[in-house]
């Protein structure tokens, strides 16, 4: 660690102001504008040739060096999410009802830091590209980014990307070779019946029963139709209907995700779904409308080559002990899944500490990025550039 520290510790003290000033001015999916200039401004700083607007606020930094051939993607993800932040960290979200709270804040530091080392050592031969991305938060922006030509405009051979992991000892790196994340489906289910006086359900036909039997039948598609050597969940999210003590109103609406890591379950999934939904919502004298909602997550896969790579450069900067091999997917989600199905690389999670605002799990008002993440998080980008495109 002594190398590491030395080497990196400057380039990871100079982002710590950068990523509390993030944290304290979060900007929600596609509205990253003051964090895309500033990402930009800083990159041209450094000598990057420097494009903005891809895929709405989205922001790509292009760094040539020697002759080499190849082309790495490393990734950063910029939005924040609509939470009052609760962390009571000096540097919490001045913004009410928006806050950093999956720390894409500490992620875009990381890499700025990362790329301020590159830029002035320029120890590789090919070319670097560093994405920020905008809108990971269930917006798709990866997928809007790729739609507005990101690998045609900048070609890579492979890409990259780290995720923060509260919970786990800062200095630890966790990866998981293929299917390392669930898809995500997101549902909503419309169930019209006909509306009635409370006191008079007979004259009614009531949406409110039949969607409530529809969330309870929801519950055998993973029990009793997917094979249970297979991952699946269905999560009834938001149940909304009526809005006084004696009308029985005319709809019922929920809100569902469907998360499963092999493509032959999620279609399995999805079919079971639509068959029992119109099914149940019919023997209660009822109609159902399934209705897809846009950009569905693909499931996220790390390729092993480019896996096996990042676990090396992994293993050289921290020790074997501290790379530790997931024995099980996450069933959340990420939309660097679709990075992965156009170019081959891998995703890492790196450890965000255990205690306090550090150990609290994302998406909670109380969590905060560790900034002693920085250090180890730099350096892996760094050493990872410096392998792949290694000077002859």
């Amino acid at each position: 660690m002594a190398t590491l520290k030395e080497t990196f510790s400057s380039y990871a003290e100079s982002m710590i102001p950068i990523r509390r000033h993030l944290h304290e001015n979060p900007e929600l999916a596609f509205e990253e504008f003051e964090t895309a200039r500033m990402v930009a401004g800083m990159l041209e700083s450094w000598g990057y040739e420097v494009t903005t607007n891809i895929g709405g606020t989205g922001v790509v930094g292009t760094l040539r060096e020697g002759n080499g051939n190849t082309a790495i993607g490393l990734r950063a993800d910029m939005d924040a999410l609509p939470i009052q932040e609760d962390s009571g960290v000096p540097h919490a979200s001045q913004t009410p009802g928006k806050m950093h709270a999956c720390g894409h804040d500490g992620h875009t530091a990381t890499l700025l830091g990362a790329a301020k080392y590159l830029a002035e050592t320029r120890n590789f031969s090919g070319t670097l590209n560093v994405i920020f991305q905008p809108a990971e938060e269930g917006q798709a922006g990866a997928k809007k980014m790729i739609e507005d030509g990101l690998f045609d405009r900048f070609p890579c051979d492979e890409v990259y990307a780290l995720h923060n992991a509260p919970g786990v000892p800062v200095g630890t790196m966790g990866y998981r070779v293929g299917p390392a994340m669930a898809s995500n489906d997101r549902i909503v289910i419309k169930v019209t019946g006909r509306g009635g006086h409370g006191s008079q359900p007979h004259t009614a036909l009531d949406p409110i029963v039949a969607a409530s039997a529809i969330v309870n039948d929801l519950q055998s598609i993973v029990a009793r139709n997917v094979d249970t050597q297979e991952a699946a969940v269905v999560t009834v999210a938001a149940f909304n209907a009526g809005a006084t003590f004696n009308i029985i109103p005319q709809t019922a609406e929920m809100k569902v995700s469907i998360r499963t890591l092999n493509p032959e379950v999620r279609a399995q999934v999805n079919a079971c779904l639509r068959t029992m939904v119109t099914h149940v919502a019919l023997a209660h004298g009822c109609t159902a409308e399934v209705i897809a909602m846009p950009n569905p997550y693909p499931s996220l896969f790390n390729h092993a080559e480019q896996t096996e790579t990042a676990r090396a450069v992994a293993v050289d900067l921290l020790g074997a002990d501290a790379v530790v091999e997931r024995d099980r997917p996450v069933m959340g989600s990420e939309d660097f899944a679709f990075m992965l199905q156009e170019k081959p690389g891998a995703y890492f999670f790196f450890g965000n500490g255990t205690q306090g605002a550090n150990g609290t799990p994302l998406h909670h008002p109380g969590y905060d990025f560790n900034d002693d993440a920085l250090l180890p998080g730099i350096a892996f980008w760094g050493r990872l550039v410096e392998t792949t495109m290694k000077k002859s």
